[in-house]
């Protein structure tokens, strides 16, 4: 299914999320608005924002409040970007040249940094204390999965536990936040509250372990950046963890995070392409799919629940 038709109901409301994040480029700086047009024109799906609004949707949808939160969430998300770019030294994201490449590594943090301040300044026009805490929450939480990718960078010994650890922070965090902010603003009941909270994490989590498949099988085309983008920078996924798990005494991994030569590289994406650990993988993302879909059947039966399904759907089945 097209996200088109899964925004269907928000599509306008989508639309002037966007008019509000391209108002942050008018500022009287040209070399900042510069690069605030860069990113901010550098698109995306705009997943994070639409489940604000979908969110909101169940009970009192007042834009006045979920408008600034939408525009909030996806500053936050692209300012993480910008970060994690400026880290990993990336040069590529979305098919076009990262800031870190186009300006290098001061600007590209002092720029994340700009979009994660006026992330804020929106945050706080929702005049909503709980949300606002939310909000300073989830940026620290993602700040903690951030380093803890970081130490762990290139080391083997690391556990299932640990990698969804590392993702409900860096990731599912992010969800949470658009999903319970959206219900929070829209006076929802508590019992409402936390299964949309509950959606979010599963549905972010469930996001992670298909962006870290496609990272192995899909093509540089599809996914705008490197094949093995993830492997390179040493961060172990779960499609390598589970080599590991399957294949212990394949060193091809251990050789490639302590060696960092090509062969070793093209070698771990082979066997993670020709081993069943894509479908196993495939199969926990489903189960996660299937956890946040069921956390909706206790809200009013509505467009935006099954909008909320489809998008789960179309998480798991997308390609890039």
């Amino acid at each position: 299914m097209e996200l088109s038709k899964i925004y269907e109901s928000i599509q306008e409301d989508l639309a002037k999320v966007k008019d509000s994040l391209r108002s942050i480029i008018k500022v009287d700086f040209p070399w900042l608005s510069k690069q605030l047009g860069y990113v901010v024109r550098g698109g995306g799906k705009g997943i994070r924002p639409a489940l604000t609004l979908l969110a909101g949707q169940f009970y009192n949808y007042n834009l006045k409040y979920l408008l600034p939160m939408a525009a909030s969430v996806e500053l936050m998300h692209t300012a993480t970007l910008v970060h994690d770019d400026a880290i990993d030294k990336s040069v590529v994201r979305r098919g076009r040249p990262t800031i870190y490449k186009m300006w290098g590594e001061e600007p590209s943090v002092l720029l994340g940094d700009y979009l994660f301040a006026k992330a804020g300044e929106f945050v706080s026009d929702t005049h909503n204390p709980r949300v606002i805490k939310l909000f300073s929450q989830t940026l620290a939480t993602i700040s903690s999965g951030e380093l803890n990718q970081f130490l762990g960078a290139f080391k083997v010994e690391q556990t299932r536990q640990q990698y969804f650890q590392r993702i409900s922070s860096k990731t599912a965090s992010l969800f949470c936040l658009a999903t319970e902010s959206g219900a929070i603003l829209s006076e929802a009941p508590e019992e409402s509250v936390k299964a949309l909270y509950e959606y979010g994490y599963n549905l972010g989590i469930a996001f992670q372990i298909i962006d870290d498949i496609l990272d192995f099988i899909g093509t540089e085309e599809e996914l705008g950046k490197p094949v093995g983008s993830d492997l390179s920078q040493g961060t172990l996924t779960l499609p390598v963890m589970l080599l590991l798990e399957r294949y212990p005494e394949n060193n091809t991994v251990k050789r490639l995070f302590e060696h960092k030569d090509k062969k070793s590289m093209e070698q771990t994406i082979e066997l993670v392409r020709n081993s069943p650990v894509i479908e196993e993988c495939y199969a926990l993302a489903s189960e996660y799919r299937a956890k946040a879909c069921h956390s909706l059947s206790s809200l009013p039966e509505n467009t935006s629940r099954q909008a909320l399904i489809e998008l789960a759907e179309y998480i798991v089945e997308r390609k890039n």
